[in-house]
């Protein structure tokens, strides 16, 4: 990839439930403006976006007086989206990076494969259903529909923690630190895409 190649993309998803639009940096520097309606949401997104290093413009109006479910899982699959074309090729990127990520009491492993073949294991466990008033299943939710449209590996493993807050930012900050690192480009990978079969 030469030094001039842009990773951007920019793309707009429209349902029944939902309307969405994300553009996003891989190469920038962690700004963001983010709203989804849904406080929260927006908070761990503002820590995606921040501690990988990756600009993130994301809007969304969704059918919250049903509930969150579809606005996050669209969010979720929008910018798993958008990440995917902006990565292109993957020529030169690192691929494999892992994140231990602390915060007060609470601990979080996040591994990624930036492989092309999605899948999430999420070993993550919440002490309460809702951290305000979005509920706790939704982050899995949100992770499912990232990987899968992205097509990367994600293993996310909290080891130990107390607070739901803390353990749900852990996995936010650990998958964007994860990312930052295996979207790197490596000079010593030049313009080769790091698999042997020349494809990701």
């Amino acid at each position: 990839m030469s030094a001039a190649a842009k990773r951007t993309s920019q793309l707009d998803r429209k349902t029944k439930e939902t309307e969405i639009s994300v553009g996003i940096d891989l190469d920038g520097t962690g700004s963001y403006a983010i709203a989804t309606g849904i406080g929260f949401l927006d908070h761990m997104l503002e820590q995606l976006a921040r501690h990988s290093l990756i600009d993130i413009m994301l809007k969304a109006r969704g059918d919250l007086h049903i509930d969150a479910h579809h606005t996050a899982e669209d969010s979720g699959i929008a910018l798993g989206q958008a990440f995917k074309q902006a990565l292109g090729e993957k020529k030169g990127i690192r691929r494999y990076s892992d994140a231990h990520l602390a915060m007060d009491e609470c601990l979080t492993r996040v591994a990624v494969d930036v492989s092309g073949r999605p899948f999430l294991v999420w070993q993550v466990e919440f002490p309460r259903d809702k951290v305000g008033e979005f509920d706790t299943e939704l982050f899995r939710e949100w992770f499912q529909a990232f990987v899968q449209n992205a097509g990367i590996t994600c293993h996310v493993t909290n080891i130990y923690g107390d607070n739901s807050h803390h353990i749900a930012e852990t996995c936010y900050k650990g998958l964007a630190r994860a990312l930052r690192q295996a979207i790197e480009l490596d000079p010593r990978q030049g313009e080769r895409v790091p698999s042997t079969k020349g494809t990701l």
